[in-house]
């Protein structure tokens, strides 16, 4: 089991349609008391509103915040780092989703185009390399732009509950050198 250290607030950014009870979000949030960051419409996503609803969950953060996003909610931290570049400590971005790929569900469409520019905080992307909604080539490229390391699942879908990933404890062991990596540039105080 992995342990997690207690001196960060963690916030969990859902994607587009939440993320359902049995998804390793909401088991995640459970075991690190995290904030789970709340928008008017999970099934109509609207930038500004998932902006404004990961702006009120930072806001509740009393220690520097770490991010954990799920597919369109990769694409919200990173629209919101050009926006916020100081609030975020550190983020682990898994399973962005391509809102620029070919057919593109229109809902996802307001969240292009992908933010181009570095992170100016401490990231990890997580990708899979069988992902419907995001092609190996195009996580690879968005951890390009965001300058964010890349890790590589085989075969894992798009590491939400419909490719088996509930619990997800290999995730959970992400955690702690993107938190090493984040104290030693100085986002989180030791």
């Amino acid at each position: 089991m992995t342990t997690i250290a207690a001196d960060f607030d963690f916030i969990i950014q859902p994607g587009w349609r939440g993320s359902a009870a049995n998804h390793w979000q909401s088991h995640w949030e459970q075991r690190l008391h995290a904030i789970r960051v709340e928008n008017h419409n999970w099934e109509q996503p609207d930038l500004e509103d998932w902006l404004a609803g990961l702006d009120h969950a930072l806001s509740q953060a009393r220690r520097p915040a770490i991010v954990i996003a799920h597919s369109l909610g990769c694409i919200t931290v990173a629209h919101y780092a050009r926006r916020h570049p100081d609030r975020i400590a550190a983020a682990l971005l898994v399973a962005p989703a391509d809102v620029e790929r070919p057919f593109v569900p229109r809902e996802l469409m307001p969240f292009a185009p992908l933010p181009r520019q570095p992170l100016p905080f401490v990231s990890r992307v997580v990708a899979s390399d069988n992902d419907p909604f995001c092609k190996s080539a195009r996580a690879a490229r968005m951890a390009g732009y965001w300058q964010s390391p890349l890790t590589w699942l085989h075969q894992a879908g798009h590491i939400n509950v419909a490719s088996g990933h509930q619990q997800w404890e290999e995730g959970l062991a992400l955690l702690p050198p993107l938190l090493e990596r984040a104290r030693a540039r100085g986002n989180i105080a030791a």
